[in-house]
């Protein structure tokens, strides 16, 4: 069994705790936190140490996840690579490309994995629709990732807290981005972005539009594809997918109702397994290094993701300067 390790046991990272502490091939051998009496209380409850600094961690780990704030996921990966320990990193990769374009090298140096953790990759839903569309003309793909404000993630801006994820969709899927495209924000509730849609045009199709937002009062993760022959609904909250084919509409004259409209199409509702993502992500990131073998989302993909989302950044932030009020002032809602 390997040694199992989480440096930052916020949120995710205790999610990372229960999945390693019953997985049949990790044992959860301790954890790191900033915060004592977090770490504490996640020690009890998984009934191992809680050590005071990383350096003690690693002396007794294999792999480790740093579920930390991302500021500090360059130093704290590669204090790991430099003990021997595969890594596996929420995202996103680092803050800045440059300290990606390191952990890339490092990596090769070491021959460790190095796994970045976009959990949408590991999504059931997203899984069948890759089936559903392999052998479909695209057209036109919508990706929306919508959220309320409150309990956002503020320690980064919407493209690289919500964007991102289906930046990484798009990089499985057509293997990198377009040369050119296109994108604009808002900011509402915060000094950052809030509200961002990109639009990236893969000549002659299909052409990709990304909504990310954390100023809706719904959470919504969808991606709807069309397609010369079908328009296709994944829902990657509730996993599933609807296929809508052989579409016709009329105008029907009701006497007592007036006129209604009427739309008929053959829907086909394709069946997604039951599987938590985040299960599906470690038990991949574990195999990979059972296997040496490279994982979906490795450093390279995790740069390529994190260079793309400093370009839509830079766009939009390039127009917030171009106007004499870049930051709108609306109240944070309590």
């Amino acid at each position: 069994m390997l040694r199992t390790g989480v440096i930052g046991v916020g949120r995710m990272g205790q999610h990372h705790c229960r999945i390693y502490s019953n997985t049949r091939k990790t044992k959860l051998v301790g954890i790191c936190d900033i915060n004592p009496k977090v770490g504490a209380e996640i020690a009890r409850k998984y009934e191992v140490p809680c050590f005071e600094s990383v350096d003690q961690l690693l002396n007794f780990v294999d792999v480790v996840t740093i579920a930390t704030p991302t500021q500090l996921h360059y130093d704290l990966a590669m204090r790991c690579l430099d003990r021997g320990v595969h890594v596996l990193i929420e995202k996103p990769f680092t803050e800045t490309v440059g300290q990606a374009e390191d952990l890339i090298s490092k990596a090769e140096q070491t021959g460790l994995v190095v796994q970045v953790g976009y959990i949408e990759r590991f999504n059931p839903t997203y899984l069948e629709l890759k089936k559903v569309i392999e052998d479909q003309e695209l057209l036109a793909i919508s990706f929306r990732r919508l959220s309320p404000f409150q309990n956002s993630n503020t320690d980064v801006d919407v493209v690289l807290d919500l964007m991102t994820h289906d930046l990484a969709l798009v990089h499985d899927m057509f293997g990198g981005y377009p040369d050119k495209l296109s994108a604009h924000g808002l900011s509402v509730f915060t000094q950052t972005i809030d509200h961002a849609v990109a639009q990236l045009p893969f000549l002659p199709a299909p052409l990709l539009t990304l909504t990310a937002s954390r100023v809706t009062e719904n959470k919504v993760r969808s991606i709807e594809v069309i397609t010369r022959n079908a328009f296709i609904e994944a829902n990657l909250l509730d996993k599933n997918i609807s296929v809508h084919r052989h579409s016709s509409g009329e105008y029907l004259n009701h006497n007592t109702t007036g006129v209604k409209y009427r739309q008929e199409s053959i829907i086909e509702r394709i069946l997604v397994p039951n599987a938590e993502p985040l299960r599906m992500q470690i038990e991949h990131f574990i195999q990979c290094v059972e296997d040496h073998t490279t994982p979906a989302v490795s450093a390279q993909a995790g740069y390529e993701i994190l260079r793309i989302s400093q370009v839509i950044r830079d766009l939009i932030i390039e127009q917030f300067s171009e106007v004499q009020s870049p930051v709108l002032e609306v109240p944070v809602p309590v």
